[in-house]
């Protein structure tokens, strides 16, 4: 009895939700139960009839048949129901009756220029097929709760960031106050959301420190889901360590920092060392990207003759290395390597620089990770000439170009000066015709893509 209940249940809301339908009217459910039955243009054939028979038939030699015979007729009206049911969608199948489809979620395709220049015809307009969810690309599969904001520091590379993410910049206003305090207000939701923040912690340093962490702290307190400081350029990098007694390890201070503000990750380019990314917790862990791929890939195509590549001191050899490697696997190239040596003969008398490789008669590419005030770039292109170097070229991810450093560079025996656009050029800088700054954006926005989807990063520079 309870069966039949259910089923005379489950078979009265099935005719109430059929009801609704205009071309279900006057329809009879009963009858043959396994007919195809086709509501609003979903089909779907439930064959209950011969299970609810079969039942019947297996018992009908026993005692009980009749009993059996009622729980076959009870299977058979609970069949129905499921029938009706399923034909409006709410199950794929009798075998689903449990599982409740999901509607599949579509996207619009953009149309590429050649199909909108082929279709303006038919007064402009394009007709636009739905892409299930499964078949995305895997731009729109990634960036779907993902955030990209920016800091006043490098706002043009953010833009062309998100351009790559084929998503726009976050709204928010980072202002002063009139008395010089740092305004940072958030226009939009970012409740649950992944957010990158885009700021390099370059002059004005402190301005744009207290920037990126403001921002940090004011997504923390707006509940983002995750927060990732993209941080081209990495201030106070050079104070990895006590050079004397009574001073600051600065780049770790700053780690702590950010990790105070609420930071969850931390995406780099071309730290000036590789430690620093151990100054920041096991809970926060940092990308350090090789901005050197940007470099290989432009010297690689340059009409270069017995190319060698140089570190401008000790600590850069590894750095060179890769580099030169780069250029050897990708190009099919076979640099050399060499290293300038720095010797200090007295104290507070000019350095001396020696050469330990050999680059007479060829084509030198002096790497390294910044170019400051290029005092030491330029006396190392003065050495390179002086041991028979063709010409002379420099490559190095951050370009700060401070002080008397386009001067120097003006006048130096460098040919061309190559540097990544993780900080903006001043307008000197851009004047400058031996400076060339190549974009590192499509590297950054691959990398956010990858964390985003939980992808290797690594991976990008294999």
């Amino acid at each position: 009895m309870k069966v039949l209940k259910m089923a005379f249940t489950s078979r009265s809301v099935a005719l109430r939700l059929a009801s609704k339908l205009n071309n279900v009217r006057g329809q009879s459910v009963g009858g043959r139960f396994g007919r195809l039955r086709e509501f609003g243009g979903v089909g779907h054939r439930v064959n209950v009839t011969s299970l609810g028979v079969g039942l019947t038939q297996e018992s009908s030699g026993g005692g009980h048949g009749g009993t059996s015979s009622v729980f076959g007729r009870a299977m058979m009206v609970a069949g129905a129901a499921i029938t009706t049911i399923g034909s409006l969608g709410g199950f794929a199948s009798c075998d689903e009756a449990v599982a409740p489809v999901r509607e599949v979620e579509t996207l619009e395709t953009v149309a590429s220029p050649a199909e909108s220049s082929s279709s303006s015809h038919n007064n402009n307009i394009h007709e636009v097929s739905p892409v299930p969810y499964r078949q995305r690309s895997d731009v729109w599969g990634t960036t779907r709760g993902l955030k990209v904001f920016s800091g006043n520091s490098n706002v043009t590379l953010a833009q062309e960031m998100a351009v790559f993410l084929q998503t726009k910049l976050g709204k928010a206003h980072i202002g002063r106050f009139a008395d010089g305090e740092v305004n940072c207000t958030v226009r939009e939701n970012v409740r649950g959301k992944d957010v990158y923040i885009v700021q390099s912690t370059c002059m004005p340093v402190n301005e744009n420190l207290m920037e990126l962490l403001l921002m940090v702290s004011t997504m923390r307190r707006s509940s983002a889901r995750r927060i990732t400081a993209v941080i081209p350029y990495y201030g106070y990098a050079r104070q990895d360590r006590k050079m004397t007694a009574r001073t600051p390890i600065s780049a770790a201070d700053v780690a702590r920092l950010l990790e105070a503000m609420g930071v969850d990750r931390v995406v780099a380019i071309d730290l000036h060392c590789g430690q620093i990314q151990g100054f920041f917790g096991p809970r926060v862990p940092v990308d350090n990207l090789d901005g050197g791929v940007i470099g290989v890939s432009y010297f690689g195509n340059y009409d270069l003759h017995n190319p060698v590549v140089v570190s401008p001191d000790a600590g850069g050899v590894y750095r060179a290395k890769k580099f030169r490697e780069g250029l050897a696997v990708k190009h099919d190239l076979d640099p050399g390597l060499a290293m300038i040596i720095k010797q200090r003969v007295k104290a507070n008398e000019v350095e001396r620089m020696d050469l330990v490789g050999n680059v007479e008669d060829s084509d030198v590419i002096i790497v390294d990770d910044i170019i400051d005030t290029a005092g030491t770039l330029c006396k190392a292109a003065e050495v390179l000439k002086e041991y028979g170097a063709r010409r002379v070229f420099a490559f190095a991810s951050h370009g700060l170009f401070n002080g008397p450093a386009n001067a120097r560079l003006a006048k130096s025996e460098l040919t061309e000066v190559v540097v990544l656009d993780t900080i903006p050029l001043s307008e000197e800088s851009k004047a400058n015709p031996k400076i060339r700054q190549l974009s590192i954006a499509h590297v950054l926005a691959q990398a956010i893509q990858n964390i985003h989807s939980k992808k290797s990063v690594s991976a990008l520079f294999k």
